[in-house]
């Protein structure tokens, strides 16, 4: 894997030419947020470079994760465990969370204050925020714990949340606009104010119903509600209004829906493996299961937001499917029926095991990759501001166009 090169000249030419289009008209943000932003950006000194900030704030997503994850291994410490998550933890994540955001909102403010706007910035923004898609819901599941949201039900609020994070690029794969879901905003501020609750009252309070209902499956109704009105018919309007006048891609139907090909294949193998497992993995390892999908998810995500900038065809496949493939066959496979001793409870994890080192380590290898390939090609620093400032390729950013950094 060393010697591997994942941009080739077409990808490479794409980013030269690219140019930034975005909207980004939710009132939260635009009323809120970026006012907020351009205070916060200015107390920050003019050497620290951009995507410095975007990976500290992902950090701070990775933290969170190992902490909650260390007292709530299973999601049952919230309902069955006799040693609840400490409360420090929860203030913990919220305050984490919550600067996470901030950095993710000033970081295009801090490359345009340093002359270093580019094509990287994007990349390793959306890129970084595609692995966060599973981070954040995971938050959320230790809250409300296993016995009110079972690890399955957990997994397809997962598959929801991928599916609203990944249909706006495949958006702008097809119209050439990035339409920002009004959801991320308010989504954010809602896990920060749940996190800190919990903190203070305990995760006890989320167990008293509201009318009836319990916490836990109002926010798994809203949830799909949300993406089925809010998110999902949006997009549909703005692609079929793109098509419509002609200001898009215009690419063929074939073209359009090459981007759902992996993903569609990653649902439909991670679900197969989860109803079908011989063992129950999705209860024996849900934290985990979760990890491996998402690495996956985000390693999709991130080869389509190369294409979709670089303007250059959607892969059809992604290589790690393979090994998704063969994982889920094997945990799957009826083995008494053709006379072999059934699937232990201890070699379906460790499938898992390796199923998820594998496919994390090639991941992190393809975005160490890509960085490399641009920083090189552009003669640019990932984490440094150069002693000169570089030229612009694009645009500033207008008030409905959210910043991007280098």
């Amino acid at each position: 894997m060393i010697g591997i090169k994942y941009l080739n000249d077409a990808h490479l030419k794409g980013f030269e030419k690219y140019k930034y289009n975005c909207v980004d008209n939710s009132i939260l943000s635009v009323y809120v947020m970026h006012p907020f932003w351009n205070k916060v950006v200015l107390f920050c000194p003019r050497w620290i470079a951009p995507n410095l900030l975007t990976f500290s704030g992902f950090l701070l997503t990775v933290v969170n994760f190992f902490l909650i994850g260390y007292y709530d291994p299973d999601f049952r410490a919230a309902t069955h465990s006799p040693i609840p998550v400490p409360d420090w933890v929860w203030i913990a994540a919220a305050i984490n969370l919550f600067v996470a955001y901030t950095l993710d909102g000033i970081d295009g403010k801090q490359a345009r204050r340093t002359g270093t706007s580019g094509p990287l910035g994007e990349l390793f923004d959306h890129g970084l925020d595609s692995y966060s898609a599973v981070l954040i819901p995971i938050y959320v599941f230790s809250i409300f714990g296993a016995a009110d949201l079972p690890p399955v039900r957990m997994y397809f609020i997962t598959l929801n949340v991928f599916m609203n994070f990944y249909l706006p690029h495949v958006e702008k794969y097809i119209t050439g606009v990035m339409f920002l879901p009004w959801g991320y905003d308010f989504v954010m501020w809602g896990v920060s104010i749940t996190l800190a609750i919990t903190g203070i009252f305990g995760a006890e309070f989320w167990q008293i119903p509201i009318f009836g209902i319990k916490p836990c499956h109002i926010f798994e109704i809203t949830l799909y509600v949300s993406a089925v009105i809010t998110s999902h018919p949006i997009i549909i309007h703005n692609i079929y209004k793109s098509y419509r006048d002609k200001t898009g891609k215009m690419r063929s139907f074939t073209e359009a829906v090459r981007p759902l090909v992996p993903l569609s294949s990653l649902f439909i193998l991670c679900t197969l493996w989860v109803l079908f497992s011989r063992n129950g993995i999705i209860d024996m390892e849900p934290r985990l299961y979760f990890i491996m999908c998402g690495t996956l998810f985000s390693n999709i995500c991130c080869r389509l937001i190369v294409s979709q900038m670089s303007d250059t065809r959607a892969d059809l496949w992604n290589g790690l499917l393979n090994l998704l493939c063969v994982a889920a066959v094997l945990a799957i496979l009826p083995y008494p029926a053709i006379g072999l001793p059934e699937l232990s409870v201890e070699l379906e994890r460790y499938l898992l095991y390796a199923l998820a080192a594998c496919v994390t380590i090639a991941h992190l290898h393809y975005g160490a990759g890509v960085v490399r390939e641009m920083c090189h090609h552009f003669r640019i620093r990932c984490f440094k501001i150069p002693t000169a400032p570089l030229p612009q390729t694009a645009p500033p950013p207008t008030d409905d166009m959210e910043d991007i950094a280098l």
